[in-house]
């Protein structure tokens, strides 16, 4: 009999762990890959945006992969994702064969997400002019503004006050896409180089040709990684993208 036991006992020690691995590879978590190349300027937040979308990924159930490679955009390889998180990228990133890659992803259901200078990105592509939404024009210097949420029947804004005032880098936009969904407008009297007037739109979602999309313009500074509602209005922003979080009522 005490044989029997010690047998018995091994053979739960070894399968328990091969049971964890078969169901990991049943169910694996979703993957994001946050995706930072500039060819313009770039932003010191980068490396502290990619740590910070990690341990979001790491609290809530995805995984992250990060790169500044253009050559992972392949058809094969973006199979693995369940959205693309351009972080501040800025300039072309992509080249064409790229590019009509990223476009076949989106069409077959993938996510995007844009933080801050993703809309400073591929002003040549008119296709990715509507997918982020809008084109970067300008900023004047970085202050304090508050910002009106319109709607919060989003992941990205359902927790925030009804004004939120926070210390950033606000952009002017220009080609803005009506079609997107506003989340978040800045309220141009509470800071200094607003041009847009009372509609300057800094955080949207649409559906788009066939997969779904999230910007905001926040995040220019380091510290926007370390500020709790902002992390909470990002990571809203891609489990919408994702499709793991719906956006209306």
């Amino acid at each position: 009999m005490p044989c029997n036991r010690f047998l018995v006992l091994f053979l739960c020690c070894l399968w328990i762990p091969l049971l964890s691995v078969c169901q990991n590879t049943v169910n694996p978590k979703p993957r994001v890959l946050v995706f930072a190349k500039t060819k313009g300027f770039r932003h010191s937040s980068i490396g502290v945006g990619k740590v910070a979308i990690m341990k979001l990924g790491s609290e809530n159930g995805f995984e992250v992969d990060t790169t500044e490679d253009a050559g992972v955009f392949t058809g094969t390889n973006l199979k693995k994702y369940k959205t693309v998180v351009f972080l501040s990228t800025t300039g072309d990133v992509l080249d064409n064969a790229q590019q009509t890659v990223f476009e076949q992803y989106i069409r077959s259901g993938g996510g995007y997400v844009g933080i801050h200078a993703a809309t400073d990105t591929e002003y040549n592509w008119p296709w990715y002019n509507k997918l982020v939404g809008a084109y970067f024009e300008s900023h004047p210097k970085q202050q304090d503004a508050e910002l009106q949420v319109l709607d919060k029947n989003h992941p990205a804004t359902s927790f925030l006050p009804d004004r939120w005032k926070r210390f950033d880098e606000w952009y002017n936009f220009k080609s803005i896409n009506q079609d997107v969904k506003v989340l978040m407008k800045i309220d141009e009297k509470t800071y200094e180089g607003g041009k847009l007037g009372n509609n300057h739109p800094i955080a949207w979602y649409h559906a788009y040709d066939g997969g779904r999309a999230f910007y905001t313009a926040c995040g220019h500074t380091e510290a926007s990684f370390s500020d709790p509602l902002f992390l909470r209005h990002m990571l809203g922003g891609i489990q919408y993208a994702m499709g793991t979080k719906k956006a209306g009522k």
